[in-house]
Order: C-alpha cells, then sequence, then structure tokens
C-alpha cells in the first residue's frame, strides 16, 4: 500500500444534505411545514431552552475573573541548583529545561530553598527573599 492509494473506510465520509434543489424532498427541503424551524435565519440561540430560564442563569455565580490580570510562572531558589556555576538564567533556559511548563506574562522567582551556587538570574519579578540568596550565593538578579 502506498501514500496515493489511502482511502477513508466505506461510509465514513458523508456528502452533506443540500436542500431546496427539486427532487425528492419537494417545496419543504425536510424542514417540515412552517414554523421557526422553517424560515430562513430560524431556529433558536445557543443556550435557548424554550423559554425555560437556561441553565447558565439558574447556576449560581460567584467570584470575579479579573482579565487584566498579570500571570507569572514562578520559580523557586532550590530549583535553580540544577544549573551550573556563572550561568545566565534566562525565561527561555528555563522553559527549554523543563523548569517551567510555560511562560505566562513573565517570571517569578521566589525565594523557598536554597542557592549553592552563584548565577545571573534574568527574570520578570524577583521576591525580596530570593534576591538576597541569590547575591549571598554570589550570583546577580536582574529585573526584565
Amino acid at each position: 500500500m502506498k501514500l496515493h492509494e489511502l482511502k477513508p473506510a466505506k461510509g465514513a465520509r458523508k456528502a452533506r444534505k443540500r436542500v431546496g434543489r427539486g427532487g425528492k424532498r419537494g417545496y419543504t427541503s425536510g424542514r417540515g411545514s412552517k414554523g421557526q424551524n422553517a424560515r430562513s435565519g430560524g431556529g433558536v440561540r445557543p443556550g435557548f431552552e424554550g423559554g425555560q430560564t437556561p441553565l447558565f442563569r439558574r447556576l449560581p455565580k460567584r467570584g470575579f475573573n479579573n482579565i487584566w490580570r498579570t500571570r507569572y510562572a514562578e520559580v523557586n531558589v532550590r530549583s535553580l541548583n540544577r544549573f551550573d556555576a556563572g550561568t545566565e538564567v534566562t525565561p527561555e533556559l528555563l522553559l527549554e529545561t523543563g523548569v517551567i511548563s510555560k511562560l505566562y506574562d513573565g517570571v517569578k522567582v521566589l525565594g523557598d530553598g536554597e542557592l549553592t551556587k552563584p548565577l545571573t538570574v534574568k527574570a520578570h519579578r524577583f521576591s525580596k527573599s530570593a534576591i538576597e540568596k541569590i547575591e549571598g550565593a554570589g550570583g546577580k538578579a536582574e529585573v526584565i
């Protein structure tokens, strides 16, 4: 079997119904006679339940979703020990080595754990304790 010989299984692909073209569908084209769904542009909006209070209005709402919030990928000082002494640690390097899984709006370094090697850490934010520990180990904390 070759790539150009591949075909979908019998019955796997079905042509869509093209209504209103004559043939055995007649003048209603499979839409029934009259009513909201028979009209062009007819039908109801998503979530409409025929006048019954829709589910999204029946369920309680809680909290506030702040769409302007800035999210930071958080990195603790202890997880920086995996890098060799003198390494310049950037958000791209953290992403590449799997320390963080996503960049979000930036990287914040937190001060949990101990740092044993001098590193140059470049991030968007630092906690005070993280700066103390990085500089205490002989490294540098640079805000990007």
